[in-house]
Order: C-alpha cells, then structure tokens, then sequence
C-alpha cells in the first residue's frame, strides 16, 4: 500500500492483557480482564454502554495509568516503555476529539508522525508520502486543504483515522470508529481496517456498538459486561441468542447470512 509499508509478522503476541483490574474512585470497572491479540487479528470488544470498553482501549494504551495487573507490549511490560516508544506500536482513536482549531487536514494528519521525529525536527518527504498514502487509505486526501473545524463529524473521524494511520503502528485501537459515519463510509473502513491487520499484520482492537458490523468484520469477539469478559471467541461462538440476552437483554435471532458468510442479527424485544 505505497507508503504505508508494515514490518514483518512476528511470533510475539503484540499485546498481552493479564488479570488487569482498574477503577474510579473506588468504583471498579475493569475486573480481571485477560486477553491477548495477535498480528493479522481484526478483534471486536463489544459490550452494552458503560461496561467499560473505552476504559480498556485507554488502559491499553496508556492513557490511563494505575492498572493492577500486567500489560505487555511484544513481551515487554507497558510500564518500561517511554512515550514515544508506545506511540510507535499504539496509535488510539478515540470516540471524538477536540479539533475545533485552524490545522489543515494534511497537517493534522502530519501530527501522526510526532513520534519519528525530534523535538523541533520537521516533516521530510517520507513523512509526506505517508502521510498522504493514510488519506487516500481513508477517502481524506482531498479534504487535505480544508481546515479540520470546517468539517463534518464523519470526515472528522476519517481524519483521526489517518491520524492514527501515519503514526505506521503495530497495534490500532478504534473507539466506536463507525460513528457519524454513513453507510458507504461505515462499510469502507471496515473493510479498510481488516484488509491493514490481515494483509500487514496490523493487531486492531475495536469497540464497536453495530453487532452486525462487529459480527461480518471482526476474527474475534470479546463481550465484556460490568467489566468482565464473559465470552471471547469468533462472532459465530459469542453472538448466540443465550449471550445476547445475558449481557444486552435483548432477545434475538441469530442466523447464517448465505450473502457474506457471516451472521444476521436480528433483534426481536427486550428480555422479559
């Protein structure tokens, strides 16, 4: 993909989450939560609101620090790494994010490189043709003159998306990426997004609200409910009429989908 050149799959788990635990203010919200994911995994982390699915990205991310329990990077606990470092193997787009100042769409994109570069170091003809190769990946290049506080809140999250993109990292954490997106766009950058984990080895995790979107794209589901894991396995294995029920209480049908190979969810009410 031009630019956009990956490093070779490698044996390591990009990421290891054991046993982390994590709360506000004597709330807890993530309890015991074990996962790992693995180069060319497209992972979906669904779960009803305020489980605490964003909570986790950031955890993982480092964005919030004060986890019990151990995250590794390649092996390596999260803690040892410099900030740069983690900016290098994570990039984080978040469900939304200020952007209400007068950048350009090319240079917001630009910021994405920080991490390869020195402190007053600039942007040379490589960061250039990355950064260019995230928009076209993203349908933004022609936005790339546009100040970002002039766009719409699906071509926002498009931007952060290449953002996130010419940072080149090996794990991509998505917070509900789909939002104000339209159709067209929605399916675009899943299928964009599995196309970058399973052709350049890239570990996604995404939290995503669409269980159909989350059941057609993703190789692996996590279902997290009051901040457990309750089921983790492909979409076929966690999207059952049972799961549904427990942890959203909506009942269900959930079918073979003969056009796309994957699952129809169709929800009927709520559980009684």
């Amino acid at each position: 993909m031009g630019g956009y050149a990956r490093p070779e799959k490698t044996a390591l788990s990009l990421l290891r989450v054991q046993d982390v635990n994590f709360g506000f203010n004597g709330t807890a919200v993530l309890k015991g939560v074990t996962f790992s994911l693995e180069p060319g995994e497209f992972v979906g982390l669904v779960g009803p609101n305020g489980v605490g699915k964003s909570t986790l990205l950031k955890v993982i991310s480092g964005l919030l620090p004060g986890a019990s329990g151990q995250v590794a990077l390649l092996a390596r606990p999260l803690r040892t790494y410099r900030p740069q470092e983690v900016a290098r193997l994570i990039a984080h787009v978040p469900q939304s994010a200020a952007l209400d100042f007068a950048f350009t769409v090319r240079e917001v994109v630009l910021m994405g490189r920080s991490p390869y570069l020195g402190r007053f170091q600039l942007e040379g003809p490589r960061d250039r043709a990355i950064a260019d190769q995230a928009m076209r990946l993203t349908d933004t290049l022609h936005l790339a003159r546009r100040f970002v506080n002039t766009l719409s809140g699906g071509e926002r999250q498009r931007v952060l998306l290449a953002r996130a993109l010419a940072q080149q990292p090996r794990i991509l954490l998505l917070d509900e990426p789909t939002n104000n997106l339209d159709i067209r766009h929605q399916l675009t950058l899943m299928e964009l997004v599995r196309k970058l984990a399973h052709e350049q080895g890239l570990g996604v995790i995404a939290a995503i609200h669409d269980l159909p979107l989350a059941a057609r794209f993703c190789d692996r589901v996590l279902l997290l409910s009051q901040g457990v894991i309750v089921a983790s396995g492909s979409p076929l294995e966690v999207f059952t009429p049972h799961t549904l029920v427990q942890a959203f209480g909506v009942e269900a049908v959930v079918e073979h989908e003969p056009v796309t190979g994957g699952l129809r969810l169709t929800p009927l009410r709520p559980a009684s």
